[in-house]
């Protein structure tokens, strides 16, 4: 099925919008640092030269949380552009009054479902990374349609990435670990990074977040998952 025909009205989402406690200091950043930041109100399809006023490599974090992953990664390669979405405002909050304290330019943000900015907003072929760290795994049986990861989505992002784009997953449930490497897998234009096709451990360019730490304490596992997009 292509999600580009999906009637986004009635399009079962991968998210439920939680309400949030949100602080004065989120509150505050949303108020005065959103607007010099959102990319939602851009005309059109995303021209990534103009946002960010020059060329560079723009990665896309899917689900940024609270931002601090995303912090962390502009901060270490300013020489790179990021594109963040999340529909949760505490985080979008967080992540604007981080970037206003650490003085980081090089982000910019939406509010939108992900899948209607992939549609509508990314380019074809202009993304360098793609992430998508500890998406709801919605454990439930009866919930699993509702997992972001599948195939028509994964071959979305396909489209978005340039040749040889890598395609970064990480989650901490195996379940869903193993559906997002059977999803993958069957897509004939991305190869697995990893040396036995299965997983790879955390690479330094995913910053360990108090999310993960904590769950390292309590003896969860990890798992990261990188597939490239094949540039023939």
């Amino acid at each position: 099925m292509n999600i580009e025909n999906v009637n986004h009205q009635h399009r079962i989402r991968s998210f439920v919008k939680r309400a949030g406690r949100i602080t004065p200091g989120q509150e505050r950043a949303l108020k005065e640092l959103l607007p010099l930041y959102n990319v939602d109100n851009y005309d059109g399809v995303l021209e990534f030269d103009e946002i960010y006023t020059r060329s560079a490599d723009t990665i896309l974090e899917i689900g940024f949380g609270m931002g601090q992953s995303l912090l962390a990664q502009a901060a270490a390669n300013p020489e790179n552009n990021y594109l963040g979405i999340e529909v949760h405002s505490p985080g979008v909050g967080s992540l604007l009054k981080g970037m206003n304290e650490q003085n980081i330019e090089n982000i910019r943000v939406s509010l939108t479902d992900a899948v209607e900015m992939l549609n509508q907003k990314i380019p074809e072929q202009s993304l360098s990374t793609v992430q998508l760290f500890f998406p709801d795994p919605w454990h439930k049986k009866k919930h699993h349609k509702r997992r972001i990861v599948n195939h028509a989505f994964a071959e979305k992002i396909l489209t978005r990435l340039k040749p040889g784009g890598l395609f970064h997953l990480a989650t901490d449930w195996q379940i869903y670990a193993e559906h997002m490497l059977e999803t993958l897998s069957e897509i004939q234009a991305f190869e697995n990074v990893s040396d036995d096709n299965t997983f790879v451990p955390r690479p330094d360019s995913r910053p360990l977040t108090k999310f993960e730490k904590r769950g390292q304490k309590l003896g969860h596992g990890i798992w990261d998952l990188m597939f490239i997009k094949n540039e023939k």
